[in-house]
């Protein structure tokens, strides 16, 4: 903000200094030393009459530029409030909108990220419900299969000994049947 208050000043003091050369220009031997008093003030004014319109004019600049830093690193409730009514004053309520726009903006943002973080969060909870659920069935069908596949094999095992049991059977039946059969003579038919 420097620079903008010396290209303010500079300027002002170097008028200031060209009119105190022309002064005395005009006729050295002619003034007294009341002039040169008159001349040092007339200098000194316009020096601090430099200063201060240099601050005045630098001033609402940097008060702008500070909030433009302060927005630009993410802090959207900076505000300026200038009461000059000039430029600089209809360009701090300029900034002011852009940087309520801005807020409004953020929050809106915000807003719909909570209220899709909500929406994203009921589905997935039903998703989760479902899944629980198909897991829950698949186990259910799992244990029933387990069953079955004990039973199946428990009647395998019954099949087999029912095998075995009708492999005894008929053997005993084809020893009775050896046994009747040599007790029992065949007729002879006449």
């Amino acid at each position: 903000m420097a620079k903008f208050a010396t290209k303010i000043i500079i300027p002002i003091i170097l008028v200031g200094i060209f009119a105190i050369v022309v002064f005395i220009a005009v006729g050295p031997q002619e003034l007294g030393p009341e002039f040169y008093i008159v001349v040092l003030f007339f200098a000194i004014y316009v020096f601090f009459f430099g200063l201060a319109v240099g601050e005045n004019l630098s001033s609402p600049m940097k008060k702008l530029l500070d909030r433009a830093a302060d927005l630009s690193k993410g802090n959207l409730s900076g505000r300026v409030y200038l009461e000059t009514k000039d430029e600089f004053s209809e360009l701090a309520n300029t900034f002011n909108k852009i940087a309520e726009e801005l807020e409004a903006n953020q929050e809106q943002e915000s807003n719909t990220e909570k209220s899709v973080g909500i929406k994203v969060q009921a589905r997935t909870q039903e998703l989760e419900e479902t899944i629980n659920a198909l897991e829950q069935k698949v186990k259910n069908r799992t244990i029933e299969l387990e069953r079955l596949i004990e039973e199946s094999g428990r009647l395998q095992g019954d099949v087999k000994n029912k095998g075995v049991e009708a492999k005894q059977l008929r053997q005993e039946l084809d020893d009775l049947k050896q046994r009747v059969g040599r007790y029992t003579k065949p007729k002879k038919e006449v």
